[in-house]
């Protein structure tokens, strides 16, 4: 089962009342919801997913806690629509976790995994029309060089996209390990002992597939809109294509502007309305029991105005 990562820290910093109101915006299977759920007792949990498995797995989780709770099938860059759809127009505490979850990239079938042999899809809404076979095998050149390059921090993007290109000229690109051998036979060996070599291509097309650094940012600057003072959002990042995005979103809003540091005194109109909380990493425990919890970095922040 998907363990959650730095889930004590995020429940902590979440600062929880029994009353509260609290959005997961990664619902996923539940780890972190149905803790949450056992803290609000006269409060309420909004959780957000768009995976049909996952959903059904954690009602059944949820249902066995409380009834204070509403799924919506949604991806959370709906947040404020599906929230004012409901008349709620601020929350006290905002989750996200970033980590696809365990059961998503074990089961072979979804094509995240560059371990197992499945259909390239990686789509976490399994009812989107993009997924990970067009683009291997409909993206230009340039295109994938890109991604492979914004998305994945690829030094070898240029001669792994030369390759995909090359090899789809014969025959359509179609399973998970056909992508991971082109990969294999377009970089160094030495490139191969290191880690594996096609991590980066695939979280490349997964975030393209999902667009996931675009939906995150949308959904992120609505969460500040809707935090009601003395409420804080938690974010829980894996790479650091995502965790850059929120440390700069993060510090643009609890910083005064440069001008007016000047001054000797700062109007409270001019005071920043966020204060930065914690920004940590999985202590040495944690990553040696859940492995995958060595790249996570939660970082928090609270409305103070």
């Amino acid at each position: 089962m998907h363990k959650s990562v730095l889930l004590e820290e995020s429940l902590k910093f979440l600062n929880i009342k029994e009353n509260s109101v609290i959005v997961d915006c990664t619902l996923g299977y539940g780890g972190h919801s149905s803790n949450i759920l056992k803290e609000i007792k006269k409060g309420f949990l909004f959780a957000f997913d768009q995976d049909d498995e996952a959903i059904k797995f954690s009602h059944d989780r949820l249902e066995k806690i409380s009834d204070n709770y509403e799924i919506i099938r949604s991806n959370f860059v709906h947040l404020k629509k599906e929230l004012e759809l409901r008349n709620v127009s601020q929350v006290d505490g905002i989750l996200y976790d970033l980590g696809v979850s365990s059961p998503q990239l074990d089961e072979s079938e979804r094509g995240f995994s560059f371990h197992n042999d499945a259909k390239l899809d990686m789509r976490m809404d399994t009812t989107a029309s993009l997924s990970a076979y067009e683009v291997v095998n409909n993206y230009s050149y340039d295109e994938l060089v890109r991604i492979f390059r914004d998305y994945g921090e690829e030094k070898f993007a240029t001669s792994i996209a030369k390759k995909i290109v090359n090899v789809r000229q014969k025959k359509n690109i179609e399973t998970t390990l056909e992508l991971v051998d082109i990969v294999k036979s377009s970089v160094p060996e030495k490139y191969k002992r290191e880690k594996h070599p096609a991590r980066k291509v695939f979280q490349a097309i997964r975030i393209e597939v999902n667009n996931e650094l675009g939906v995150f940012e949308d959904s992120l600057n609505q969460a500040l809109d809707m935090i009601k003072v003395g409420g804080r959002i938690c974010v829980i990042t894996f790479h650091s294509l995502e965790d850059r995005m929120c440390k700069e979103i993060f510090k643009r809003v609890s910083s005064v502007d440069k001008e007016l540091q000047k001054l000797p005194i700062i109007p409270e109109k001019y005071q920043p309305r966020f204060k930065v909380i914690a920004n940590i990493e999985p202590s040495d425990k944690e990553i040696e029991e859940n492995n995958r919890s060595r790249s996570a970095r939660l970082r928090v922040i609270e409305r103070v105005r």
